[in-house]
């Protein structure tokens, strides 16, 4: 069983990471043109729609985000026949794609969505935005956008709470009871 051990974001300290990792990535990419965000199902979708919507309000243009799932591209538990409910509403080829997730941890997430992407066409770049990043790397992959840094155990979880999906915006770490 696990229970709460701290919070570590509330919605105020998330809301100005989604803002900055946003701001970040008008910079880098020096504007809106060809870019696409795809977040990592399940809680990287809502954080790819904040994004996007963020964008929009800053640049008055609308970004195209869509979903990937990565369940059949997991080298961890393969599901080869799971169903595929990636939704990527737009072409993927010669776009820069910001890949968006919840909590980067090993990097095995983040390769699979990348796989995920690759089966779909070839983008221009994939950038990396995660709102927290808790080290543990098993994969040489780094997140280019990153709204927290949160150096953790292996033994604790950290878990993204979202409004759209959990009722209310929140970063907690949790461990074993």
């Amino acid at each position: 069983m696990l229970k709460e051990k701290a919070q570590i974001m509330d919605a105020k300290s998330m809301g100005r990471a989604v803002a900055r990792i946003s701001f970040e990535i008008l910079e880098r990419n020096k504007g809106t043109e060809d870019i696409g965000i795809v977040g990592i199902m399940s809680r990287g979708v809502q954080l790819a729609q904040r994004i996007a919507q963020k964008i929009a309000e800053v640049e008055g243009q609308e970004i195209p985000v869509g979903y990937v799932d990565i369940t059949a591209y997991r080298d961890d538990n393969r599901q080869d026949d799971a169903e595929d409910r990636t939704d990527i509403p737009f072409p993927v080829d010669r776009k820069k794609l910001i890949l968006v997730d919840d909590v980067m941890f090993t990097g095995r997430s983040a390769r699979a969505a990348i796989d995920a992407i690759m089966s779909r066409g070839r983008p221009q770049n994939i950038q990396l935005a995660v709102l927290v990043d808790r080290g543990h790397r098993e994969l040489p992959i780094r997140a280019d956008y990153i709204g927290k840094n949160l150096p953790t155990s292996r033994e604790e979880t950290v878990k993204v709470l979202v409004q759209e999906r959990d009722g209310e915006d929140k970063v907690i770490i949790l461990e074993e009871e």
